[in-house]
């Protein structure tokens, strides 16, 4: 018997295990760890700096995570803005924005690296089936909730 339910979530939660895996071993070398990556990768995307609120929306990470990894990354000097005030902007100091460069190439290689047997048309159509199976997935929980399945998230 095919399980897809298996398969897929097994498949989905490997894949992220491993991308977790690899940011924590990119950002080893730097003292910092996975969560920091995609808070580079935002706050590099937007050199008027965003505020905590906003990484947190942006990254899917909760405010005590980002809290910490900004307070890091301010610590190693990778960030700059006012301490302690969760909506003041954060931005890239100098030394974070070659940190966040040295992200954007290893995310490149990793991306490569894990799509090099696809052709340009079989990444497209990887990237619109997953983008459509999340949207159908985030409508299915949606209405869970709203038909009072799922009680509220903590």
């Amino acid at each position: 018997m095919d399980d897809v339910f298996e398969r897929f979530t097994m498949t989905i939660l490997t894949m992220s295990k491993l991308v977790q895996k690899i940011k924590s071993l990119e950002m080893h070398k730097f003292g910092l760890k996975a969560v920091h990556v995609m808070c580079l990768y935002h706050l590099r995307a937007r050199p008027e700096g965003l505020t905590a609120s906003e990484l947190c929306r942006r990254t899917l990470d909760d405010k005590a995570a980002i809290s910490r990894a900004v307070a890091q990354l301010r610590e190693a000097g990778y960030v700059q803005g006012e301490a302690g005030r969760h909506n003041a902007p954060v931005t890239l100091t100098p030394a974070g924005r070659e940190l966040a460069e040295y992200v954007m190439q290893r995310a490149a290689r990793a991306v490569k690296a894990g799509s090099m047997d696809l052709s340009a048309e079989e990444r497209r159509l990887f990237h619109a089936v997953l983008s459509g199976i999340c949207g159908n997935l985030e409508s299915y929980y949606r209405d869970l909730r709203r038909d009072g399945i799922l009680q509220e998230e903590s």
